[in-house]
């Protein structure tokens, strides 16, 4: 964790607890917008207009937010208008690290070794986890946004033509459905498992595990002969709910105890993460090894940092 920015201990999953013992999120610091003119989004200031090859992610495949990102980077086919650096998989001391591991990437754009060196470069003082995704941009020298709510968000609309508009994350019509799934399936699911996961207490993980498994029982109905939730293609709806759903079978039901069921025992879930996958570009953002080793290397929750060797995601979807 960086103290005014400095590093001052190994990189921790847990940074604060509520009264019970449940896990807290640390809220995100950056929160400026790419708009099609400059102009200044719904948070931030303005100064940061669409252009090809300004703006950089840092993403980690192990990461259910920063893979919402590179979800909606490829289904707007903004793939060479915004390039990208994969953190390998595994939790080093200093937190996310830069390398050599089949499928990460080092930093070419900043020549950082960790993560927590991109946040200090902009920030000298920053305190707090050095979280991705990460939108930068190599104009100011500067991150934008660090938060993968807004990130999926201005893909969508803040790109203009560089983008590929018809495919709409977030369709006009559909919104207010939207925004509600959202908001019910944030704390119980995806934030849920990490609940369970990081709990401190029994009674902490006993609720955190009875709001993921309640909000699958309560999803499960609502893609009936669906392939998507609300529209003929998936929105930003569907993409938070399968980057928890394809985690679930291989690190959450076994590491984060939410082993009540798995997705695969889900007919209609286990087909969605199916038509999500036949999604072109989608596969290609599920790196399966990654997400397994990533998870498992959390010495607190798996001191011996045996990673298991199943299962594959095929054998899942």
């Amino acid at each position: 964790m960086l103290v005014n920015g400095k590093w001052t201990e190994d990189w921790q999953p847990v940074q604060a607890t509520d009264a019970k013992g449940g896990f807290v999120r640390q809220t995100s610091s950056f929160r400026n917008w790419v708009t099609p003119d400059g102009s200044a989004g719904p948070t931030g200031e303005a100064g940061f207009n669409a252009e090809a090859g300004r703006y950089h992610l840092y993403v980690a495949y192990i990461c259910p937010w920063a893979s919402r990102t590179l979800i909606g980077r490829t289904l707007k086919g903004l793939d060479g208008v915004i390039s990208v650096s994969i953190v390998e998989p595994a939790l080093s001391k200093q937190g996310w690290r830069f390398g050599d591991y089949p499928g990460a990437s080092r930093d070419t754009v900043n020549s950082a070794t960790y993560m927590h060196e991109i946040y200090t470069k902009v920030d000298p003082d920053f305190t707090g986890r050095a979280t991705v995704p990460v939108l930068w941009d190599k104009q100011q020298q500067t991150i934008v946004n660090n938060e993968s709510a807004d990130i999926l968000r201005m893909l969508n609309s803040g790109f203009g033509d560089l983008a590929n508009n018809a495919m709409d994350l977030y369709p006009d019509n559909k919104r207010s459905e939207i925004d509600a799934f959202n908001e019910y399936i944030y704390s119980r699911l995806n934030n849920g498992v990490y609940r369970a996961g990081f709990a401190a207490t029994q009674i902490a993980y006993e609720e955190a595990f009875a709001d993921v498994f309640a909000c699958l029982d309560w999803v499960e109905p609502q893609l009936q002969g669906r392939a998507f939730l609300f529209a003929d293609h998936p929105t930003e709806a569907d993409i938070r709910l399968f980057v928890t759903l394809v985690r679930f079978d291989p690190a959450y039901h076994g590491l984060f105890k939410c082993n009540l069921r798995r997705i695969a025992d889900y007919p209609n879930l286990k087909a969605f993460c199916r038509h999500m996958l036949e999604c072109p570009g989608i596969a290609a953002t599920v790196n399966i090894d990654h997400i397994k080793r990533g998870y498992y290397s959390i010495e607190k929750l798996n001191p011996t940092g045996i990673v298991p060797v199943g299962p594959d995601l095929s054998e899942i979807f």
